[in-house]
Order: C-alpha cells, then sequence, then structure tokens
C-alpha cells in the first residue's frame, strides 16, 4: 500500500493554472549567507554504522571553533581527516549549495613515495606518477 501511495505522489504534476511564482526577497537570505560564510558541508564515506554524536563532538574538539577564513582553510587543507576510521570528505559552503546538489564522493590524498632512484626524485616525476593514481592536486617542491 505504501508503495502505492508513493507512485501515485511521484507521478503528480502541476497543471500551467497551478504553477506559481514565488519571489524571494534577499531581506532574509543576507544575514544566512553572511552567517555560513566560514561554513563546511561534510560526510562520512561510509556504509558502516557509527556514532554521530560521538563524531561531531570529537570533531569540535579537535578543530576548536573554526571562525577565520584561516582555520577554514587549515581544516580544509589539513586532511585527510577521519572517526573511526571512517573516511570524512567536505567542502566549503557556497552560495547556492543545497543537499541534492552537493557531490562528496572524493577525498585528496597526500602520496608520498619511497625507496625512489635519485634520479627519479622530481616534481616532474612525482607529478607522472601521481596522476596514474588520480587528479594531481600540488607537488611538493625541492627546499634549497
Amino acid at each position: 500500500m505504501a508503495d502505492d501511495v508513493i507512485d501515485g505522489l511521484g507521478n503528480m504534476k502541476l497543471i500551467v493554472e497551478e504553477e506559481e511564482v514565488i519571489a524571494i526577497s534577499n531581506e532574509g537570505r543576507l544575514p544566512e549567507i553572511e552567517s555560513r560564510n566560514l561554513g563546511l558541508i561534510g560526510k562520512f564515506l561510509t556504509c558502516k554504522a557509527f556514532n554521530k554524536q560521538a563524531a561531531m563532538n570529537t570533531l569540535r574538539t579537535a578543530w576548536g571553533m573554526h571562525t577565520t577564513d584561516f582555520d577554514l582553510n587549515r581544516m580544509l587543507k589539513g586532511g585527510p581527516w577521519s572517526f573511526d576510521n571512517q573516511l570524512l570528505v567536505f567542502k566549503k559552503w557556497q552560495k547556492g549549495m543545497a543537499a541534492n546538489n552537493v557531490k562528496l564522493d572524493y577525498a585528496s590524498l597526500w602520496i608520498q613515495i619511497w625507496g625512489a632512484p635519485f634520479d627519479m626524485v622530481s616534481p616532474q616525476v612525482a607529478t607522472e606518477v601521481g596522476s596514474r593514481l588520480g587528479v594531481v592536486e600540488d607537488v611538493e617542491r625541492h627546499r634549497k
């Protein structure tokens, strides 16, 4: 019976006379947009159950309350982050984000290559090897 109701609701459509455009003013939106400028949207890439409250408490303690762009960028660039061996992926909030249009399906990982021959230790070789694993975001340069 529940499936019949769901199917019925899924087939409902507005006719032209029922359609209505609702104009939303920026007045009520601007404070919300500004309050989220230092916000993150994230999820755990897992199928395993975990304690969400414990994860939030642990991450809040580890990160503190971020209040500046510096703190936010430190959290974004300082990963990958995990809780209970579950990978946490997130991105910086942007205007227009909604639960149905945010893709959080990959994570940036820092890769080290150990034991490479000395003539293979270069940013170019690192980029070539890294590109076989995925998208190369950055390569550490030699320190002088």
